[in-house]
């Protein structure tokens, strides 16, 4: 007999899990060994599970948007840990760059939460194989994405990145580490290394230095 796939739930609604839980509990080669309600908690649940307290999951089903650390860098944080876990990560939003940083951070694929339960279902089986499948739009958006990536990448700023540039704004802006981590859906700790990226880049000391940077560039105005 086949062992089931150890499924993890990762998703800040209760009614999300409870659904995707019931479903999922239906089907004889899958096995929900648990879920979490953000992606902090299911950073550490993997940290205890491979030090032997609890059982490691063979697919992690992620929710995108979620309070203190979101899916994709829940995911990125999982995959160092240990990258023999398979993520599938899910959305209700189909954004171009967000799909481009999934598959960045790790993940298999990305699912619409739309997605029909046997489709689903299919998508976790092909997963735990290690086959990546995506639907036509996702595949669309990963492509526009890396498109608009190698744009940009042409069009860098001053040796500056687009998400090191939106930091900079934000700084510029007042915003302090936590506030920019929440708009960006990135953690403090990636923000923080932007920050010591730019005050490298910009050859400044501290972030009034790097907000003065931005206004004498007249960024500030740019709506970009």
């Amino acid at each position: 007999m086949t062992t089931p796939t150890r499924i993890l739930i990762v998703d800040d609604h209760d009614m999300v899990r409870l659904g995707l839980r019931t479903y999922l509990t239906m089907e004889d080669d899958f096995d929900v060994i648990g879920e979490a309600s953000d992606g902090q908690e299911a950073v550490d649940r993997i940290r205890r599970s491979l030090n032997g307290d609890g059982d490691k999951p063979d697919v992690i089903l992620m929710d995108l948007m979620m309070p203190r650390l979101d899916g994709v860098e829940a995911t990125r944080q999982v995959c160092q840990l240990d990258p023999t876990i398979k993520i599938v990560l899910l959305t209700s939003f189909l954004e171009d760059e967000k799909v481009v940083q999934a598959i960045e951070a790790g993940a298999v694929t990305y699912v619409m939460k739309t997605v029909a339960a046997d489709e689903l279902a299919q998508v976790i089986r092909s997963t735990a194989r290690g086959f990546q499948m995506m639907s036509a739009d996702v595949s669309q958006a990963l492509t526009r994405g890396l498109r608009q990536r190698s744009v940009a990448g042409r069009e860098e700023t001053e040796g500056l990145t687009a998400r090191e540039k939106e930091v900079l704004l934000l700084i510029a802006d007042g915003k302090a580490n936590k506030e920019i981590s929440e708009e960006l859906h990135i953690s403090i700790k990636t923000v923080k290394t932007h920050v010591s990226n730019l005050l490298m880049k910009c050859e400044v000391e501290d972030r009034t230095q790097l907000a003065i940077y931005a206004h004498r560039k007249g960024w500030m105005s740019d709506p970009s």
